[in-house]
């Protein structure tokens, strides 16, 4: 007769085998970034994608000693482009939060910046409340952690959701939105350009979401794993310090 212990044993063999037959190797990775939110993802006078999070994105995959390719890919497809196999991750600033983490899973976070509304100097703005920002249109980006603030703090307000942010502080510049939301140090830039003169920082910093981190499948947490433990080491070897220093006069590191 045979043992139930042997069959226990040669079921985890199979499954072992199986397992090991399935697994992913990741010495090729595919990045999704959308190419339209500077200074941290881009599109260069090359037409090639550049930027903070494309920067720690190969400086990840030197680490794992993976050959990247980038994909460009509109912000509100990210998700959908990324479980239907167009990439493997998504290194776009994309916001850690509790919705997103039931779609797909994040590596420890590589930064964090906090949210602010902007308006026009002449607006009068100075309390950003609901309360005395009644009556006023307020943009973001959709599909943002500025955006679903938005829509769960000033219920019953005039929204206007963006496909990019571009496109959002346009029309602040026009007039057709009283003030938007927005990341505060993506935004920084636009306010030193001659568009972004006409419109300052208005009210407190407003803290949202959990840093920002790079998104994977559900199903490959081993990818995720091996990510986060490449964030760390590059923070430990200078090498992030040397890339934050490119684009920011201020540490943005999430510990």
């Amino acid at each position: 007769m045979v043992s139930l212990r042997r069959v226990a044993l040669s079921a985890l063999i199979v499954v072992a085998a199986t397992a090991s037959a399935y697994a992913k190797d990741w010495t090729t990775i595919r990045i999704g970034v959308e190419g339209a939110y500077p200074p941290f993802n881009f599109i260069d006078s090359d037409q090639k994608l550049g930027g903070f999070d494309v920067d720690i994105a190969k400086a990840v995959c030197d680490k794992m000693k993976a050959t990247c390719t980038f994909v460009a890919q509109d912000w509100d497809g990210i998700i959908p482009a990324l479980q239907a196999g167009k990439f493997d991750a998504i290194f776009s600033s994309m916001s850690v939060t509790e919705e997103r983490e039931k779609i797909v899973s994040f590596s420890r976070p590589y930064y964090n910046t906090p949210s602010a509304f902007v308006a026009p100097k002449n607006s009068g703005i100075t309390d950003i409340s609901a309360e005395a920002l009644k009556g006023k249109t307020i943009g973001a980006q959709s599909s943002t952690i500025q955006s679903g603030y938005l829509e769960a703090k000033y219920p019953g307000f005039e929204l206007k959701f963006y496909p990019t942010q571009d496109e959002v502080n346009l029309d602040l510049v026009a007039g057709r939105i009283d003030a938007l939301l927005v990341d505060k140090v993506q935004i920084a830039d636009w306010l030193k350009t001659n568009d972004g003169a006409c419109c300052e920082v208005v009210g407190a910093d407003i803290p949202l979401g959990g840093g920002v981190g790079a998104a994977v499948r559900k199903e490959d947490g081993d990818l995720r794993d091996q990510i986060s433990k490449a964030i760390d080491e590059i923070k430990a070897d200078g090498t992030y310090d040397k890339i934050n220093a490119k684009y920011f006069p201020y540490s943005i590191w999430k510990d």
